[in-house]
């Protein structure tokens, strides 16, 4: 049986599907640990991808059907992996992740390598892209201060710059032929598509978008005649397909047209026959990753699981997924189906890129490799408690931040050396204090917050609320991101140098909470609209405080309809406390069990309410005259007697 042939593939998929381990695995994962997991993952990743592995060998060379082009053939070369190509070679999983709020390249082999990190240093590394003969891997970094496009050499680990200029530029996607870059870059206010020579230092960089909106994430289609990318000029953010045969408006088609949803980080399979692409839904639809087949291009895409960013396997019968939950980022896989392959391992921090293909990494590592692999990070900070008076039961007291305007300036005393270090690194990311004026830290249990803040971190002193006001400034922005049943909100806020060297332009359209004010009945039901993607370098605030162990917590069910619900500034250093528990480092059970709320003052007194309340005196009625039709009989005066005269006796005279 030919080895590329259907029916074996079939045979390969149908036996693979129903391998027991598969269906063992999730039972496993939930009783193991962290590490384990990752152990198990990896084992389960070798075994899908040695199975795989026979499939990925041939692939067809037929071109996909694309609408109204006639794609230029690509060499079989470009187009196609051979066996002989494959020999020695295995499949290679690049992540760029956070960690210590600096973005890293690591690689990961199922058949043997570990998650290593493969960059180091104080700066990012993001958006890896694997080259059509599987040597040379492109990325963005801003290790010479501004962002520019390299390519390493996947066999010595040498890096070559590739651009040179203060705009930013990122998400490289290669050409079939391995001969150019398409990329987006920082020009006229806004994110456009662009396309660089790899070899070529003197050629002319060639643009392939000029709008106004936001275009970003481009990725070169393996027929070599189109470039998918994400766009906001429909308003929100679609997938849209540039054709380089035709010109003008007539070049652009809209693939995914989704109102209220953001779509991100499309993927052609190596045969350009599917286009996957990830989704944040607002209103109908699932968030996640769907697939358009570009052999059906009227027909709309199917979704196949959550997460945020995806890439094919060698035989396009594979997609390995990134997931996130609130705080926590997952790597998982599915097949095209969405049948779960891989329970969510976790992983260290924020996902920035991802691909994964047959990639010769050579034996031992190259020395760049190792010496990333061995680099110790420092700890960002580390708590330190403030000598003070003792406090009964062995709890906690909040400590005052110093050069801090806030209600109450103060913050429990194992938190506030984490803000002061997130602070500073502010300070060096954006140029400016952002944090000198909070719009809340600490909040006494004896002050009344909005309704149903009944239980916020403020109270806790392990939370703080940046001042909201920023926001209609324009200084700062948030986009909404609707996890499971939760929204939350990611917040960016505006670098103070607009050179370039600070911070990245923001690449989907913002949430505006304050349209639900402009009596438009659709935008008051959804809690606001997109709002167009601001111009400039912004620094993201939801990522930085994560690094320094600060989690965004989600709105109100109510925020629709209740803008502070919304709660998109306040962040909380839990450390996987629960409320109480964080209560009651500061406060006795008792002021929990029976809080005594305290009423604010008011202007006018009000009579005080009580159960038995003292009657007020009444008044005595008076006698009243009744009107009578009979006369009353009058009795005729009494007559007056005479005053009755007392007889002298006479005087007898001796």
């Amino acid at each position: 049986m030919p080895l590329h042939s259907p029916a074996l593939h079939t045979r390969i998929f149908t036996a693979l599907k129903n391998l027991p381990v598969l269906a063992h695995i999730n039972m496993q994962l939930k009783k193991e640990s962290v590490s384990s997991r990752v152990t198990r993952v990896q084992k389960t990743l070798s075994l899908i991808l040695a199975a795989l592995f026979l499939v990925g060998c041939s692939q067809p060379t037929d071109q996909p059907a694309f609408p109204d082009t006639a794609p230029t053939p690509v060499s079989e070369a470009t187009s196609t992996l051979k066996a002989s190509q494959l020999d020695g070679q295995g499949e290679a999983i690049f992540l760029s992740i956070e960690e210590n709020g600096y973005a890293h390249l690591f690689i990961v082999q199922p058949q043997g390598l570990p998650l290593t990190r493969i960059t180091t240093g104080g700066w990012n590394d993001i958006a890896p892209s694997l080259s059509p003969d599987r040597t040379q891997l492109a990325f963005a970094s801003d290790r010479s201060g501004f962002w520019d496009l390299y390519i390493m050499d996947l066999q010595s680990g040498n890096v070559t710059q590739i651009t040179d200029s203060p705009e930013y530029d990122s998400a490289p996607s290669w050409s079939p032929d391995g001969q150019w870059l398409v990329y987006e870059t920082y020009i006229n206010e806004n994110l456009e598509v662009s396309v660089v020579s790899v070899n070529d230092r003197s050629a002319e960089i060639i643009p392939l978008t000029q709008n106004p909106a936001s275009d970003h994430s481009p990725v070169w289609a393996p027929d070599g005649r189109h470039v998918a990318f994400i766009s906001s000029r429909g308003g929100d953010s679609d997938v849209w397909l540039a054709s380089l045969d035709l010109a003008g408006d007539e070049r652009y088609q809209n693939l995914s047209n989704t109102p209220f949803a953001s779509e991100n980080y499309p993927v052609w399979n190596f045969d350009g026959s599917r286009l996957l692409w990830s989704s944040i839904s607002q209103t109908v639809g699932y968030s996640g990753l769907y697939i358009w087949d570009a052999n059906e291009p009227t027909r709309a895409a199917h979704w196949i699981g959550d997460g945020l960013m995806g890439a094919w396997d060698e035989s396009a019968q594979r997609v390995i997924a990134v997931t996130n939950a609130p705080n926590q980022y997952y790597l998982t896989s599915y097949d095209l189906q969405g049948n779960l392959l891989l329970a969510p391992s976790p992983l260290s921090g924020r996902v920035r890129g991802l691909a994964w293909g047959s990639a010769e990494i050579s034996s031992p590592l190259p020395n760049s490799f190792t010496q990333a692999a061995n680099d110790t990070l420092p700890a960002l900070w580390s708590p330190a408690v403030t000598p003070g008076p003792d406090v009964p039961g062995q709890r906690w007291y909040v400590v005052p931040v110093e050069n801090v305007q806030a209600p109450f300036p103060q913050l429990h005393d194992l938190a506030d050396e984490s803000f002061i270090a997130l602070r500073e690194r502010f300070i060096l990311e954006a140029g400016w204090d952002a944090f000198a004026s909070l719009e809340n830290a600490f909040v006494p249990l004896t002050t009344s917050l909005e309704p149903g803040m009944e239980e916020d971190w403020l109270y806790t002193g392990r939370a703080f609320a940046i001042n909201s006001l920023m926001a209609n400034a324009g200084w700062m922005v948030t986009l909404r991101e609707d996890i499971g049943a939760q929204t939350y909100w990611r917040v960016y806020i505006r670098c103070w140098v607009q050179d370039g060297s600070l911070g990245e332009p923001i690449h989907n359209a913002p949430w505006n909470l304050s349209a639900r004010y402009e009596l438009d009945p659709r935008t008051y039901e959804q809690g606001g609209e997109y709002a167009p993607v601001p111009s400039g370098y912004w620094v993201d605030v939801t990522d930085l405080v994560s690094a320094y162990g600060w989690d965004r917590l989600p709105a109100l069910p109510n925020w629709r309809t209740f803008y502070n619900g919304a709660r998109f500034t306040e962040f909380a250093l839990t450390n996987d406390l629960d409320w109480y528990t964080a209560m009651q480092e500061l406060y006795p059970i008792e002021a929990l069990v029976t809080p005594t709320r305290v009423l604010a003052p008011t202007l006018t007194p009000t009579n005080t309410a009580t159960n038995t309340p003292t009657p007020r005196p009444t008044r005595t009625p008076r006698m009243t005259f009744t009107p009578s039709l009979t006369p009353t009989a009058t009795l005729p005066p009494t007559a007056t007697l005479p005053p009755t005269s007392t007889p002298t006796p006479p005087t007898v005279i001796p």
